[in-house]
């Protein structure tokens, strides 16, 4: 296996947009949309996580596997249900959330659940900040990171913030700094960028809190900010990528897809730990997945909205 991604799988009920609202049930979360977007573009991945023994967590498992996502790692408890989020867009395809979670099964997973043979299987670790709202999770994915690092994993982390599933900011921000000192990898969307300045380094500009990134020994920082620019710094150096126009439908999934082409071409192209402190193989990695982000955003989901290899031509 190339790609482990550990983190919450839950249901996204999609809205239909009309009155009186209907929703359509579809699998996602972060770190599973990362997995399936990585598997259909043809790297080996797996999926790390707790879910319910329920309906909702049954499906998502078999939504896993018809993705060819290997299940291997992902538990099963009578202890909570599986995570629900009710998703409503606006025109522009703009999403608001709401979270049945906590309680939810995605959070019960511990450090004693990991199989110590997820380390040696893999040569990459993937994570989001959704798996550091609590404290044993938090604990579990920090012992992740921190074996996947001895073990000579790649790490990755999409913030993916979202901000109702902190019961207080209390240690939000002790706990995101504790994740990128640990991540090779680190993509922030602007508005993650401009919360995580605001709360480190305020009244600095965001400049500061990217040199304090690069200084946490991050490999690589992507920042997206929707339709605009994608900046990328590395070790060796930094740039900027346009990503396609297109309009909007569902932006669910956007940043697991990109997130999952990243992931792809660094895993199947190149000697991906070389790869991602040279700039010019970046902005040919970014160019991929800012594809991979533009074509899910014209269709609806998280799962059935991200592109095969088929879908992106190179």
């Amino acid at each position: 296996m190339s790609v482990v991604c550990f983190g919450e799988a839950l249901i996204d009920f999609l809205s239909n947009g009309q009155t009186p609202e209907s929703f359509t049930k579809f699998a996602g979360g972060a770190p599973a949309n990362v997995a399936v977007a990585v598997a259909k573009q043809g790297i080996s991945t797996s999926f790390c996580g707790m879910l319910g023994n329920d309906m909702f967590g049954e499906f998502l498992n078999q939504e896993l596997q018809s993705h060819q996502v290997n299940t291997k790692y992902c538990l099963f408890t009578d202890k909570a249900k599986t995570a629900l989020a009710f998703v409503s867009l606006d025109q522009h395809g703009e999403r608001s959330f709401n979270f049945y979670r906590p309680p939810a099964a995605d959070l019960l997973f511990r450090i004693d659940d990991f199989n110590p043979e997820m380390f040696h299987e893999h040569k990459l670790i993937h994570v989001c900040s959704n798996s550091l709202t609590e404290s044993n999770i938090y604990k579990s994915t920090i012992y992740a990171l921190t074996q996947a690092k001895k073990h000579g994993l790649t790490t990755s982390f999409d913030m993916n913030l979202r901000v109702n599933l902190w019961s207080s900011l209390n240690h939000t921000i002790e706990r995101l700094w504790h994740v990128i000192s640990l991540s090779d990898i680190v993509k922030l969307a602007s508005d993650e960028l401009e919360f995580l300045n605001q709360h480190s380094h305020a009244g600095h500009p965001k400049t500061t809190t990217i040199d304090a990134i690069m200084k946490a020994n991050v490999k690589c920082l992507i920042i997206t900010d929707g339709g605009n620019d994608i900046q990328y710094f590395a070790k060796n150096g930094h740039g900027r990528v346009t990503p396609p126009a297109v309009q909007a439908i569902d932006t669910t999934a956007a940043g697991d897809a990109f997130m999952g082409g990243l992931i792809a071409q660094l895993m199947a192209k190149h000697e991906h730990k070389t790869a991602i402190t040279d700039p010019k193989l970046l902005a040919q990695f970014i160019k991929h997945a800012s594809r991979c982000g533009a074509f899910a955003v014209t269709r609806k989901g998280a799962f059935s909205a991200l592109p095969s290899q088929d879908d992106i031509k190179t």
